[in-house]
Formats: structure tokens, sequence, C-alpha cells
């Protein structure tokens, strides 16, 4: 337990002294609050919609999350380079301990960008339903969790940082763009609605959504069980492969 808290608190300090890397991390969010939330806020509710900024929001803080969370892998390949991923695993603990505080501490940051989007959210124009904010936390927790995972195992096999980054671009982008975060979901051509139900971001949207604006799809306790789910068996996978790494 001492060197999961060691880790996780390692991953903490690393991002709070680096503020470049948070105002770094909240302009790409904050883009797509104001360009799409009041550009196509009109035509939004033109067509019966309703506020998109309220609609766009959680999509947004969930794409804080996102982001933070599955580049924390990237450390991973920058310690082994350095020398320190060498140094934690031939230290007497095991990988399991190792894994889980860099996951955790990792999830912890990215769930800390996503606050902050919140926040920024809020004097946009965004009005949360305070009472159900535990619930939509949990959501956050989770989406915080199975990507920093997803990083993970992702970068385990890998020694090479350009290739580590092209996986990323190619798995990124499609996530947050067929999760429902832009976009409702219903009346979706089938060519778009398949690979956002295999999306677990999607089930993460959803359940933030419908516990901060009400408008859940397919309904939290559902959105809770798939993503309670993929989360475990991708914490899984990703400990497997840390546990593979050679040294």
């Amino acid at each position: 337990m001492n060197t999961i808290y060691i880790l996780w608190l390692r991953q903490l300090k690393r991002y709070l002294r680096s503020r470049a890397r948070i105002v770094g991390s909240i302009g790409q969010p904050l883009l797509f609050l104001v360009a799409l939330g009041f550009g196509l806020g009109p035509v939004f509710q033109k067509a019966g919609q309703g506020n998109y900024l309220e609609f766009l929001s959680p999509g947004v803080i969930a794409m804080g999350i996102l982001f933070t969370a599955i580049f924390s892998g990237i450390e991973i390949i920058w310690d082994r380079q350095f020398g320190f991923l060498k140094e934690t695993l031939v230290a007497p603990v095991s990988r399991l301990e190792i894994m889980i505080g860099r996951t955790l501490g990792g999830a912890t940051v990215a769930l800390l960008q996503g606050l902050i989007v919140f926040l920024i959210t809020i004097p946009l124009g965004f009005h949360p339903k305070l009472s159900t904010l535990p619930i939509a936390l949990m959501f956050m927790i989770l989406i915080a969790l199975f990507f920093t995972a997803l990083g993970t195992a992702i970068a385990s096999p890998l020694k090479d940082l350009q290739g580590f980054q092209l996986i990323m671009n190619f798995v990124i982008m499609p996530t947050f763009f067929l999760s429902g975060a832009l976009f409702p979901i219903d009346g979706l051509p089938q060519v778009l609605k398949i690979p956002l139900m295999i999306n677990p971001l999607a089930y993460g949207i959803d359940g933030m959504r419908g516990a901060l604006v009400g408008q859940a799809h397919f309904g939290m306790g559902f959105d809770f069980l798939i993503l309670g789910i993929v989360t475990v068996v991708i914490l899984g996978i990703g400990s497997y492969l840390f546990s593979k790494i050679q040294i």
C-alpha cells in the first residue's frame, strides 16, 4: 500500500508542478465550448433540441478527462527511456502495486482536469443539477480510470514515443467524436450507431449528461453497469501487459 501511495503522490505532484500542462490541457475543451457551444447553439435551438451548451458541456468535461488520462501512458515510455521505470520495477514490490499506483495517480490527475473544465463551463452558461453531482462524479472517476488503464495497456509493450502518439491519434479522435459528445444519439444512421454502441466513452458521457442535465439516452443505471464492467476488464488487461514489461 505504501508503494501505491508513493506512486499516486508522485503523479499528482508532477501534475501540480506543471502549470503549462494545466493551462494547455484546458485549451481544447475551452475552444469546443466557445466555438461550438455559442456557434452552433442557435442552430441547435431552432432544431428544437434546446440549449446546446447544456447538452455539450458534459461531453467537453469528458474530453478534458479523456485526453489527460490516456496520455498518462506517455509517462511509462518516458520513465523507461530515462531509467526511472527500471529502478521502480526492480524494487521488492509487486508490479501489480506499481500499476495500481500509477493508474490511480493518472486517474486523479485526469479527474482534476475534468473538474477544472467543469468549473469553467459554469460562468459560460452551464447550469448543472447539483443534487445529482455525486453521480456525475462517479462517472467521471470511471472514465478517468478506464482511459488511464487503456493508456497503460497501450504504452506497456511500446518503447517508441512516436509510435504511442500515432496510436493515440488513431484511438482518441474516433473515440471522442463517436461518443455522442457533440450530437444527440437519437436519429443517428446505423453506420454511426454501431461504433457508438461499442464505445465506452459514450456510456460515460451519457451517464454524466443524465446526472447533470437529466438527458440520459441509455439510462444512468445501464451506463454505470457497462462502464463499470469495461473498466474492470481494461484494468485487468493493463495490469497483465504492465507485468510483462521487459527491462
